[in-house]
């Protein structure tokens, strides 16, 4: 055995003791008393101590954008003379911007006056078929057939949907024949323009003389004056025409000159309403366009009996 020197330790508990600092040993003590084993003193001493719990900062927040409906419309930009770019401002106010929808003017039809350049063949050929297709036209053809039908349901057409059905297709014969050749063929042949053209300048005296006049007397495709062969031509030939599928109709020459003279004597009642519609609308603030297409198939109604 070596001897031991006399500063060694005996102990080694005594030595490791004595080396904990002021600190732990200043925990370890009471907990050792309280009952607690080191190994959890030791554990619970050695945790980091536990922080303190703030609130998180708030979120810069950005101002809610206003809505699209509850904004100012956009200002136009005024023009400005060539080669000067307009001033914008420096700090922009939002604003709504209002899409460009066309206004749709019920009185075009009605307003056309002499043809800027002759009309070509194939523009007279449009504006017939334009015509003929026309909503306002099939609105009263149904209009007119049904109530036709129903006041007599004991005509050549004959009762209920059958009735109707056959005078609607008729109406729609005489109108696509009175288009074809009134609007498209004899004006190309004759070189007429087929527009009729108001005189809104002139007194009203004059004006009505004009609209009885236009039945006769119209406007060549360059602005000259000429006869009227879209209505003296076309009317005999819709009559001859419709002599051969109009139900119950008298073919006889008799009652053939009748109708023909019955569409002159009312085709000026369409003038009239082309001539004077808009200074009415204008006047009174309405628009009322089936007028002229419901006195238009009442005449060709009157025509074809």
């Amino acid at each position: 055995m070596q001897p031991h020197s006399a500063g060694s330790s005996k102990s080694p508990r005594a030595g490791s003791r004595s080396s904990l600092c002021p600190g732990l040993r200043a925990i370890l003590v009471p907990a050792l008393a309280a009952g607690l084993s080191p190994a959890a003193v030791l554990a619970q001493a050695q945790s980091p101590a536990p922080q303190p719990v703030f609130p998180d900062a708030p979120q810069p927040q950005t101002p809610a954008k206003p809505a699209p409906s509850s904004l100012p419309p956009c200002k136009p930009v005024k023009n400005t003379t060539p080669g000067q770019t307009p001033a914008t401002p420096s700090s922009p106010q939002p604003c709504r911007k209002i899409p460009n929808v066309p206004v749709v003017d019920w009185f075009a039809r009605f307003l056309t006056g002499p043809a800027v350049k002759p009309f070509s063949p194939a523009e007279k050929a449009r504006l017939a078929a334009r015509n003929f297709i026309d909503p306002f036209n099939a609105v009263t053809i149904l209009g007119t057939s049904a109530i036709s039908v129903a006041a007599d349901s004991h005509s050549a057409y004959g009762p209920g949907m059958t009735g109707f059905g056959r005078y609607v297709g008729v109406s729609y014969a005489e109108d696509l024949t009175g288009e074809f050749f009134g609007t498209f063929l004899i004006p190309s042949i004759v070189h007429q323009d087929p527009h009729y053209h108001r005189m809104p300048s002139a007194s009203v005296p004059r004006r009505i003389r004009h609209t009885l006049a236009q039945v006769f007397w119209t406007k060549s495709d360059k602005g000259g004056n000429m006869v009227n062969y879209a209505n003296i031509v076309g009317f005999a030939i819709e009559g001859v025409i419709s002599n051969t599928y109009v139900p119950g109709q008298d073919t006889r020459f008799p009652a053939s000159a009748t109708r023909y003279t019955l569409g002159l004597a009312t085709a000026p009642a369409d003038n009239l309403i082309t001539e004077f519609l808009p200074d009415i609308a204008r006047h009174i603030h309405i628009r009322i366009v089936l007028i002229q297409r419901i006195i238009n198939q009442a005449a060709l109604s009157q025509t074809s009996q």
